[in-house]
Protein backbone atom coordinates (compact mmCIF):
# COMPACT_ATOMS: atom_id res chain seq x y z
CA UNK A 1 0.00 0.00 0.00
CA UNK A 2 3.14 2.09 0.79
CA UNK A 3 4.73 1.42 -2.27
CA UNK A 4 1.44 2.37 -4.26
CA UNK A 5 0.66 5.57 -2.93
CA UNK A 6 4.50 6.19 -3.39
CA UNK A 7 4.31 5.25 -6.88
CA UNK A 8 1.19 7.23 -7.47
CA UNK A 9 2.55 10.41 -5.76
CA UNK A 10 6.04 10.17 -7.97
CA UNK A 11 3.67 10.06 -11.29
CA UNK A 12 1.64 12.71 -10.31
CA UNK A 13 4.58 15.11 -9.39
CA UNK A 14 5.91 13.81 -12.94
CA UNK A 15 3.19 14.67 -14.82
CA UNK A 16 3.25 17.77 -12.83
CA UNK A 17 6.64 18.73 -13.60
CA UNK A 18 6.58 17.95 -17.13
CA UNK A 19 3.24 20.07 -17.92
CA UNK A 20 4.92 22.67 -15.75
CA UNK A 21 7.90 22.33 -17.76
CA UNK A 22 6.07 23.14 -21.34
CA UNK A 23 4.54 26.03 -22.45
CA UNK A 24 3.11 27.40 -25.51
CA UNK A 25 4.21 31.03 -27.64
CA UNK A 26 1.93 32.56 -29.56
CA UNK A 27 2.77 34.16 -32.91
CA UNK A 28 1.62 37.51 -31.15
CA UNK A 29 4.32 36.86 -28.67
CA UNK A 30 7.85 36.90 -27.34
CA UNK A 31 8.49 35.28 -24.58
CA UNK A 32 11.24 35.88 -21.76
CA UNK A 33 12.42 33.23 -19.91
CA UNK A 34 13.28 34.01 -15.98
CA UNK A 35 15.41 31.74 -13.96
CA UNK A 36 14.72 32.65 -10.40
CA UNK A 37 13.80 36.24 -11.38
CA UNK A 38 16.90 36.36 -13.51
CA UNK A 39 16.44 36.57 -17.16
CA UNK A 40 18.02 34.06 -18.77
CA UNK A 41 16.77 33.87 -22.71
CA UNK A 42 14.08 35.10 -24.78
CA UNK A 43 12.00 33.57 -27.77
CA UNK A 44 9.82 34.69 -30.69
CA UNK A 45 9.37 31.80 -32.52
CA UNK A 46 5.60 30.36 -31.62
CA UNK A 47 4.73 27.16 -30.93
CA UNK A 48 5.36 24.63 -27.61
CA UNK A 49 8.72 25.09 -25.73
CA UNK A 50 10.40 23.99 -22.84
CA UNK A 51 11.86 25.51 -19.80
CA UNK A 52 12.71 23.91 -16.42
CA UNK A 53 10.05 23.02 -14.40
CA UNK A 54 9.31 25.06 -10.65
CA UNK A 55 13.27 27.48 -11.50
CA UNK A 56 12.28 29.12 -14.57
CA UNK A 57 9.22 31.42 -15.00
CA UNK A 58 7.67 32.59 -18.41
CA UNK A 59 6.75 36.44 -19.10
CA UNK A 60 5.18 36.46 -22.39
CA UNK A 61 5.01 39.87 -23.81
CA UNK A 62 3.63 41.46 -26.98
CA UNK A 63 5.58 41.59 -30.05
CA UNK A 64 2.53 43.70 -32.13
CA UNK A 65 1.98 47.21 -32.80
CA UNK A 66 0.82 48.81 -29.39
CA UNK A 67 -1.09 52.11 -29.12
CA UNK A 68 0.27 54.84 -26.03
CA UNK A 69 -2.54 57.88 -25.94
CA UNK A 70 -0.72 61.11 -24.15
CA UNK A 71 -3.09 63.19 -21.92
CA UNK A 72 -3.58 66.47 -23.69
CA UNK A 73 -1.22 69.50 -22.44
CA UNK A 74 -0.50 72.61 -22.91
CA UNK A 75 2.22 73.99 -24.91
CA UNK A 76 4.10 77.32 -25.64
CA UNK A 77 4.77 77.56 -29.22
CA UNK A 78 7.63 79.44 -30.99
CA UNK A 79 5.39 82.79 -31.20
CA UNK A 80 4.21 82.29 -27.71
CA UNK A 81 0.82 80.89 -28.59
CA UNK A 82 -0.54 78.83 -26.05
CA UNK A 83 -1.65 75.53 -27.38
CA UNK A 84 -3.52 72.23 -25.93
CA UNK A 85 -2.43 69.57 -28.10
CA UNK A 86 -3.69 65.83 -27.46
CA UNK A 87 -1.64 63.06 -28.78
CA UNK A 88 -0.70 59.29 -29.47
CA UNK A 89 1.86 56.95 -30.14
CA UNK A 90 1.77 53.64 -31.54
CA UNK A 91 5.13 51.79 -30.80
CA UNK A 92 6.71 47.98 -30.25
CA UNK A 93 8.66 46.33 -27.85
CA UNK A 94 11.38 45.31 -29.88
CA UNK A 95 14.26 43.86 -27.21
CA UNK A 96 12.33 41.83 -24.38
CA UNK A 97 15.41 41.74 -21.65
CA UNK A 98 16.22 45.51 -22.42
CA UNK A 99 12.73 46.12 -21.95
CA UNK A 100 12.34 43.61 -18.50
CA UNK A 101 15.57 45.51 -17.20
CA UNK A 102 14.14 49.02 -17.80
CA UNK A 103 10.49 49.30 -17.51
CA UNK A 104 9.43 45.92 -16.11
CA UNK A 105 7.15 43.30 -17.25
CA UNK A 106 3.62 45.10 -17.16
CA UNK A 107 3.01 47.80 -19.88
CA UNK A 108 1.89 50.55 -17.54
CA UNK A 109 5.98 50.31 -16.93
CA UNK A 110 6.60 51.67 -20.32
CA UNK A 111 3.51 54.31 -20.80
CA UNK A 112 4.49 55.83 -18.12
CA UNK A 113 8.00 56.21 -19.54
CA UNK A 114 6.62 57.10 -23.03
CA UNK A 115 4.42 59.76 -21.49
CA UNK A 116 7.35 61.81 -20.34
CA UNK A 117 9.27 61.28 -23.49
CA UNK A 118 6.61 61.98 -25.82
CA UNK A 119 5.90 65.45 -23.44
CA UNK A 120 9.08 66.74 -23.58
CA UNK A 121 9.71 66.20 -27.28
CA UNK A 122 6.63 68.02 -28.30
CA UNK A 123 7.62 70.90 -25.91
CA UNK A 124 10.91 70.98 -27.44
CA UNK A 125 9.90 70.75 -30.74
CA UNK A 126 6.58 73.02 -31.03
CA UNK A 127 8.63 75.48 -29.06
CA UNK A 128 10.69 76.20 -32.12
CA UNK A 129 7.15 76.45 -34.34
CA UNK A 130 4.64 78.79 -35.09
CA UNK A 131 1.12 78.38 -34.83
CA UNK A 132 1.09 78.79 -38.78
CA UNK A 133 3.44 75.87 -39.60
CA UNK A 134 1.71 73.20 -36.66
CA UNK A 135 -1.94 74.13 -38.51
CA UNK A 136 -0.20 74.22 -42.43
CA UNK A 137 2.05 71.53 -44.69
CA UNK A 138 4.73 71.62 -42.46
CA UNK A 139 2.68 69.78 -39.70
CA UNK A 140 3.71 66.32 -41.75
CA UNK A 141 8.15 67.40 -41.26
CA UNK A 142 7.30 68.27 -37.50
CA UNK A 143 5.73 65.39 -36.35
CA UNK A 144 8.83 63.49 -38.07
CA UNK A 145 10.81 65.49 -36.02
CA UNK A 146 8.71 64.33 -32.42
CA UNK A 147 8.80 60.82 -33.90
CA UNK A 148 12.37 60.67 -34.43
CA UNK A 149 13.11 62.39 -30.87
CA UNK A 150 10.78 59.88 -29.05
CA UNK A 151 12.48 56.75 -30.47
CA UNK A 152 15.55 58.00 -29.71
CA UNK A 153 14.97 58.14 -26.54
CA UNK A 154 12.58 54.99 -26.35
CA UNK A 155 15.18 52.86 -27.67
CA UNK A 156 17.01 52.66 -24.25
CA UNK A 157 13.95 50.67 -22.97
CA UNK A 158 14.14 47.99 -25.85
CA UNK A 159 10.94 49.76 -27.70
CA UNK A 160 10.58 51.34 -31.57
CA UNK A 161 8.30 53.82 -31.82
CA UNK A 162 6.56 53.65 -35.13
CA UNK A 163 4.60 56.84 -35.62
CA UNK A 164 3.74 59.75 -33.00
CA UNK A 165 0.56 62.31 -34.21
CA UNK A 166 -1.09 65.01 -32.76
CA UNK A 167 -5.01 63.78 -32.66
CA UNK A 168 -6.17 67.63 -31.70
CA UNK A 169 -4.33 70.89 -31.32
CA UNK A 170 -6.59 73.01 -29.75
CA UNK A 171 -6.58 77.22 -27.95
CA UNK A 172 -7.04 77.35 -25.15
CA UNK A 173 -10.75 79.26 -24.11
CA UNK A 174 -9.49 82.43 -23.79
CA UNK A 175 -6.97 82.69 -26.79
CA UNK A 176 -10.09 80.89 -28.72
CA UNK A 177 -12.27 84.01 -27.69
CA UNK A 178 -9.65 86.15 -28.55
CA UNK A 179 -8.97 84.97 -32.00
CA UNK A 180 -12.14 84.75 -33.09
CA UNK A 181 -13.11 88.50 -32.36
CA UNK A 182 -10.01 89.40 -34.14
CA UNK A 183 -11.12 87.66 -36.79
CA UNK A 184 -14.37 89.17 -36.56
CA UNK A 185 -12.77 92.44 -36.87
CA UNK A 186 -10.40 91.55 -39.64
CA UNK A 187 -13.79 90.16 -41.69
CA UNK A 188 -15.40 93.43 -40.91
CA UNK A 189 -12.33 95.61 -41.79
CA UNK A 190 -12.32 93.56 -45.09
CA UNK A 191 -16.08 94.45 -45.95
CA UNK A 192 -15.80 97.71 -45.11
CA UNK A 193 -12.93 98.06 -47.65
CA UNK A 194 -14.76 96.32 -50.22
CA UNK A 195 -17.91 98.26 -49.45
CA UNK A 196 -15.89 101.38 -50.04
CA UNK A 197 -14.74 100.31 -53.13
CA UNK A 198 -18.12 99.23 -54.27
CA UNK A 199 -19.22 102.72 -53.81
CA UNK A 200 -15.96 104.02 -55.37
CA UNK A 201 -16.80 102.42 -58.45
CA UNK A 202 -20.31 103.32 -58.40
CA UNK A 203 -19.32 106.77 -58.33
CA UNK A 204 -17.56 106.92 -60.63
CA UNK A 205 -19.96 104.74 -63.03
CA UNK A 206 -22.67 106.86 -62.29
CA UNK A 207 -20.37 109.97 -63.16
CA UNK A 208 -19.37 108.28 -66.56
CA UNK A 209 -22.82 107.79 -67.05
CA UNK A 210 -23.97 111.36 -66.15
CA UNK A 211 -21.23 112.70 -68.33
CA UNK A 212 -21.85 110.41 -71.34
CA UNK A 213 -25.76 111.65 -71.15
CA UNK A 214 -24.77 115.09 -70.94
CA UNK A 215 -22.86 114.68 -74.25
CA UNK A 216 -25.78 113.00 -75.67
CA UNK A 217 -28.29 115.24 -74.54
CA UNK A 218 -26.30 118.23 -75.78
CA UNK A 219 -25.51 116.35 -79.23
CA UNK A 220 -29.18 115.43 -79.53
CA UNK A 221 -29.95 119.27 -78.24
CA UNK A 222 -27.26 120.44 -81.12
CA UNK A 223 -28.93 118.25 -83.65
CA UNK A 224 -33.09 119.24 -82.72
CA UNK A 225 -31.61 122.88 -83.16
CA UNK A 226 -29.83 122.40 -86.70
CA UNK A 227 -32.98 120.36 -88.01
CA UNK A 228 -35.50 123.23 -86.54
CA UNK A 229 -33.43 125.90 -87.78
CA UNK A 230 -33.48 123.96 -91.48
CA UNK A 231 -37.20 123.37 -91.09
CA UNK A 232 -37.67 127.33 -90.22
CA UNK A 233 -35.66 128.19 -92.94
CA UNK A 234 -37.66 125.55 -95.28
CA UNK A 235 -41.00 127.08 -93.96
CA UNK A 236 -40.03 130.71 -94.63
CA UNK A 237 -38.66 130.09 -98.23
CA UNK A 238 -41.54 128.35 -98.46
CA UNK A 239 -43.87 131.22 -97.17
CA UNK A 240 -42.08 133.65 -99.28
CA UNK A 241 -42.66 131.62 -102.61
CA UNK A 242 -46.54 131.17 -101.37
CA UNK A 243 -46.63 135.30 -100.62
CA UNK A 244 -44.91 135.66 -104.01
CA UNK A 245 -47.00 133.60 -106.12
CA UNK A 246 -50.32 135.10 -104.41
CA UNK A 247 -49.30 138.45 -102.24
CA UNK A 248 -54.07 138.85 -101.33
CA UNK A 249 -54.35 135.40 -100.72
CA UNK A 250 -51.09 135.48 -98.07
CA UNK A 251 -52.21 138.34 -96.39
CA UNK A 252 -55.52 136.71 -95.38
CA UNK A 253 -54.57 133.78 -94.65
CA UNK A 254 -52.59 135.89 -92.07
CA UNK A 255 -55.46 137.72 -90.87
CA UNK A 256 -57.40 134.57 -90.29
CA UNK A 257 -54.66 133.45 -88.31
CA UNK A 258 -54.20 136.15 -86.28
CA UNK A 259 -58.05 136.15 -86.10
CA UNK A 260 -57.59 132.61 -84.68
CA UNK A 261 -55.19 133.28 -81.87
CA UNK A 262 -56.77 136.54 -80.29
CA UNK A 263 -60.00 135.12 -80.38
CA UNK A 264 -59.01 131.31 -79.29
CA UNK A 265 -59.41 132.09 -75.58
CA UNK A 266 -63.19 133.09 -76.10
CA UNK A 267 -62.82 136.65 -73.80
CA UNK A 268 -60.46 138.19 -75.62
CA UNK A 269 -61.14 142.36 -75.31
CA UNK A 270 -60.06 144.61 -77.83
CA UNK A 271 -60.17 148.11 -77.85
CA UNK A 272 -60.09 149.34 -81.44
CA UNK A 273 -61.50 151.68 -83.98
CA UNK A 274 -63.75 150.24 -86.15
CA UNK A 275 -61.75 151.74 -89.28
CA UNK A 276 -58.88 149.69 -87.84
CA UNK A 277 -56.97 147.42 -90.41
CA UNK A 278 -57.26 144.64 -87.85
CA UNK A 279 -60.82 144.61 -88.72
CA UNK A 280 -60.55 145.13 -92.78
CA UNK A 281 -61.70 141.88 -93.76
CA UNK A 282 -64.66 141.64 -91.96
CA UNK A 283 -65.57 144.79 -93.53
CA UNK A 284 -65.16 143.28 -96.77
CA UNK A 285 -66.83 140.25 -96.39
CA UNK A 286 -70.34 142.54 -96.34
CA UNK A 287 -72.37 141.10 -98.92
CA UNK A 288 -71.96 144.19 -102.31
CA UNK A 289 -75.35 145.62 -103.13
CA UNK A 290 -76.75 144.04 -106.29
CA UNK A 291 -76.07 146.09 -109.65
CA UNK A 292 -79.29 147.36 -111.22
CA UNK A 293 -80.32 145.24 -114.05
CA UNK A 294 -80.91 147.43 -117.49
CA UNK A 295 -83.68 146.09 -119.43
CA UNK A 296 -82.65 144.73 -123.02
CA UNK A 297 -84.00 146.79 -125.61
CA UNK A 298 -86.64 145.25 -127.91
CA UNK A 299 -86.61 144.93 -131.23
CA UNK A 300 -90.48 145.05 -133.09
CA UNK A 301 -90.62 141.82 -135.04
CA UNK A 302 -91.30 143.37 -138.72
Amino acid sequence: MNRLTIGLGVLAFALIAVASSLFTVQQTQQVLITQLGEPVRVIREPGLHVKIPFVQSVIPLDRRLLDFDAPGEEIILGDQRRLIVDSFTRFRITDPLLYFQTAGQSEDGIRGRLSSIVSSALRRVLGNETLLAVLSADRLRIMNSIRTQVNEEAKRFGVEVADVRIRRADLPEENTQAILSRMQSERERVAREARAEGAEAAQRIRAQADRERTVLLAEAQGSADALRGQGEQEAINIFAEAFQKDPNFFQFWRAMQAYREAFSEGETRMVLTPDSEFFRYFRDSQPAAPAPVTPAPVTPTP
